[in-house]
């Protein structure tokens, strides 16, 4: 009873094994890509990107109209080599909004993906919205009313706790 139990397990496992050995070396011979990350996934226009790529293990090219330079070499990752990982530069004069990647590898197999990162406008920069010419009549106003309050509140509060203490 015990040996069949054994040599039945010993079948199973080298049916998975003989399955599992040609799909093994097709994936050796023929490699596509199967799936690409860019981070981060938002990012400002100039601003760099890394873009990992399943199935290329003997590297991949990348290009995205939101790319700096037309084309991103891309070298394997990790002791699987599965992996393909590399940098890309955004155009700093890229449009705000979605962005796709396409990744060939060196066999010739390509993967789209689609708003694989999105493009944000950049922020003004300098007075950060201020006025360079100093606080308008408005502003004047509304802080000397808040000064005001305070000052009269405060005044209020003082002369309540003052009456307590007396009684």
């Amino acid at each position: 009873m015990r040996s069949t139990r054994a040599l039945t397990a010993a079948v199973a496992a080298a049916a998975v094994l003989g399955l599992a050995a040609p799909a093994a070396v097709a994936d050796g011979m023929g490699e596509s890509p199967s799936h690409i990350v860019a981070l981060p996934s938002v990012i400002a226009r100039g601003g760099q990107l890394t873009v990992t790529v399943d199935g290329c293990f003997t590297g991949a090219t990348a290009t995205s109209r939101g790319f700096e330079s037309p084309a991103s070499l891309f070298s394997p990752v990790g002791r699987s080599g599965q992996l393909s990982s590399g940098t890309a530069r955004v155009s700093r004069s890229a449009r705000p909004g979605s962005y796709s990647i396409t990744v060939r590898c060196r066999n010739g197999s390509l993967l789209t993906r689609d708003s694989a990162f999105t493009v944000i406008g950049g922020v003004r920069g300098g007075l950060g919205g201020a006025s360079s010419t100093g606080a308008t009549p408005t502003d004047m106003a509304i802080g000397g009313g808040l000064v005001a309050a305070a000052v009269v509140g405060g005044g209020i509060f003082w002369l309540r706790r003052r009456t307590e203490r007396r009684l």
